[in-house]
């Protein structure tokens, strides 16, 4: 109970913190010394305007956090922290602020997330290990996008779903921190297709996870082959089994190493790549 007053409390303070951040606060995050270095690396080639790359990148990180998350909302805070800090006024129209954040690439971004989480992941307690070992998390989910021409070609709507009607998906897959909660890596692809399965999402992000982690996930990665690219790094992973396999499993076989827990070894599927070799995974019962 204790416990939980205490989270409780902590993200409490977490939301006020947030809530009287200002664009400063997320510009001076941006240029600390634990991410200058690689956002000065990854910045594009940039004239001089009215919102350049750190600064448009603060603005959009402050108004994702937002409770109103409009662009007039964003460009309004931004103005106030001017005249706060006896800077020259500006315009409130969102126009130029929208196309700035259009020009910020998607690399940027997506490197600082990496960044970022494995230095909060590299600070994380030891405490928040499981017996003395880091825990990954896999999951994966899709998300609606507007409704575009482009948006349709890359991100191909349900095949259920008549032509016309619906929206197009993207679908994502991360590996997160399970002691910190930081997103370590992400991924996204259309909603089907070759390659736009959650597993296949995850083999992009293999490089990112360390020998001797733990990757915990549910019954979609529960795959032979995936097992034993996972072996061949020195690292564990704790899934659900598969419902298919879930039905064939002869725990009358194998060896019974404690309650609940049984060593069986997984046969290679017949339909296999040459260079796949034999691997014995932990099932729990």
């Amino acid at each position: 109970m204790q416990r939980s007053r205490r989270v409780t409390l902590q993200q409490q303070q977490i939301r006020r913190q947030l809530g009287q951040a200002d664009i400063f606060t997320f510009f001076n995050i941006l240029t600390g010394p634990e991410l200058f270095d690689p956002l000065e690396a990854l910045l594009p080639v940039h004239r001089e305007r009215r919102f350049p790359p750190t600064e448009t990148l603060a603005m959009f990180l402050r108004q994702a956090l937002s409770d109103d998350r409009s662009c007039q909302r964003a460009v309004n805070d931004a103005v106030v922290a001017r005249i706060a800090g006896h800077l020259p006024r500006c315009s409130t129209r969102t126009g130029a602020y929208c196309r700035a954040r259009q020009r910020l690439p998607t690399s940027l971004i997506a490197s600082l997330t990496r960044h970022s989480g494995r230095h909060m992941t590299d600070h994380a307690s030891p405490a928040w290990q499981w017996r003395g070992r880091a825990v990954r998390l896999v999951d994966g989910t899709t998300v609606s996008m507007p409704d575009t021409a482009a948006n349709q070609a890359r991100y191909p709507q349900p095949r259920t779903q008549q032509p016309g009607l619906g929206f197009p998906l993207c679908r994502m897959a991360a590996l997160i921190c399970l002691g910190s909660g930081a997103i370590l890596d992400a991924a996204s692809s259309g909603y089907h297709g070759k390659g736009c399965d959650e597993q296949t999402l995850l083999r992009s992000m293999l490089d990112t996870l360390k020998r001797g982690e733990v990757l915990l996930g549910d019954a979609f990665y529960a795959t032979y082959f995936l097992l034993a690219d996972l072996y061949e790094r020195g690292i564990d992973a704790v899934f659900e089994q598969h419902g298919a396999r879930a039905r064939t499993t002869n725990f009358e076989n194998g060896l019974i190493v404690g309650k609940r827990d049984h060593l069986l070894a997984l046969p290679k599927p017949k339909r296999k790549p040459e260079s796949e070799t034999g691997v014995r995974v932990d099932l729990i019962g």
